[in-house]
């Protein structure tokens, strides 16, 4: 019985195999299939802020500060609403750190988010200074 089960297995896994590299390679033989690829990296590297790593304005530019500012707390909102807690944390804390009183929007989140969701957004808060104090002075380097 154990000898029937192991060739059943090894037919099995052989199929499977078989499967896979018929359709590599069908895949990899269509006219386009370069084309595609390169699109889809394209698409991937033009779109930074699925990760919430959003490029932060000039602070010297108080209207784009204001508007960076009033678009991630919109996309945070729509984030969370639709449950979607990592990405809308990361827009909130984005919001945060050109927030010019960080301190009172923080307890307005506080008294508007659930709790394990404010913790979260505690825990990202350092992480997202220091990658803003970071692009800040890199700004500064670059003006002189």
């Amino acid at each position: 019985m154990t000898g029937t089960r192991a060739l059943i297995a090894g037919a099995c896994g052989a199929l499977l195999i078989a499967y896979c590299l018929y359709f590599d390679r069908k895949r990899r033989s269509d006219p386009r299939f370069k084309e595609k690829l390169r699109e889809r990296r394209r698409r991937k590297r033009a779109s930074p802020r699925k990760s919430g790593l959003a490029k932060l304005p000039d602070l010297k530019d108080a209207e784009a500060v204001q508007k960076f500012f009033l678009d991630e707390i919109q996309q945070g909102e729509e984030y969370l609403s639709q449950g979607e807690f990592e990405n809308g944390v990361d827009h909130l804390t984005n919001a945060l750190a050109v927030c010019g009183q960080p301190r009172q929007l923080l307890q307005v989140l506080e008294q508007t988010l659930p709790p394990p969701v404010f913790q979260m957004l505690l825990a990202k808060l350092p992480a997202v200074s220091q990658r803003f104090i970071g692009s800040q002075a890199l700004a500064e380097d670059d003006v002189e």
